[in-house]
């Protein structure tokens, strides 16, 4: 007997599972496509030419960094789906795990495992979110350090001097360069990943709705 027969929420995720995957190709594919136009027009080598810190590289590592963690979460959350839709007690899954924990608990016993479940399927994403939005102090501490070398090049008592304006002038025009550049590429790629962190958490949650569902299911049996 499979889960699509046992269960209502199990059954509501088996098309969930092809669409998380399509949603997440989808959305990445469409994002990518708008880096490459901005590419395209110069605007990328533009970004990075204004960083003379080079602290956008750090950023954008940091972002390859949590784009490819996304993928690899995608991926666990829609192979257990599958495996909660279909079950099978031959193959190893978190659905197996739960189910033989909970065989012969009561009630409350098995809310108390359904919550554990939640716990533990949801921290394995928060390293996502915290990726996230360290992409936005990383873009701070940029502008932090902006900021300070547009100011240290900047020395009043030699202001009345004619040829010091140009060279102050210009470390000014550069650190507040570095400081706009690393805070607009970091709220950018913030935005990004978590677009894929709240799409990665709604498939979680339908995870977890399927296998409790199930093992309350079962239990009635």
């Amino acid at each position: 007997m499979t889960a699509g027969n046992d269960g209502s929420t199990a059954a509501q995720a088996e098309p969930y599972r092809h669409m998380l995957a399509l949603q997440f190709t989808l959305l990445n594919v469409v994002a990518l496509g708008l880096l490459a136009i901005g590419w395209s027009q110069g605007l990328v080598d533009q970004a990075l030419a204004a960083d003379s810190t080079h602290f956008v590289v750090v950023i954008a590592v940091v972002f390859l960094v949590s784009l490819v963690l996304s993928a690899w979460r995608v991926f666990e959350v829609s192979r257990e789906l599958e495996r909660a839709v279909h079950y099978d007690p031959a193959r190893s899954s978190m659905t197996r795990r739960f189910l033989e924990r909970a065989a012969g608990k009561d009630g409350g016993s098995r809310q108390i495992l359904g919550q554990s479940l939640r716990l533990e399927l949801s921290q394995r994403i928060t390293l996502v979110r915290h990726l996230a939005n360290s992409l936005v102090f990383l873009g701070l501490i940029g502008t932090v350090i902006g900021f300070i070398m547009a100011l240290s090049g900047v020395d009043p008592t030699k202001v009345a001097d004619a040829e010091n304006i140009t060279p102050m002038v210009s470390a000014l025009i550069g650190g507040m360069s570095t400081a706009l550049v690393t805070t607009l590429v970091g709220s950018v790629l913030n935005i990004w990943i978590m677009a894929n962190y709240q799409m990665l958490a709604t498939g979680t949650a339908r995870l977890i709705n399927a296998i409790v569902e199930l093992g309350e299911e079962r239990a009635g049996t």
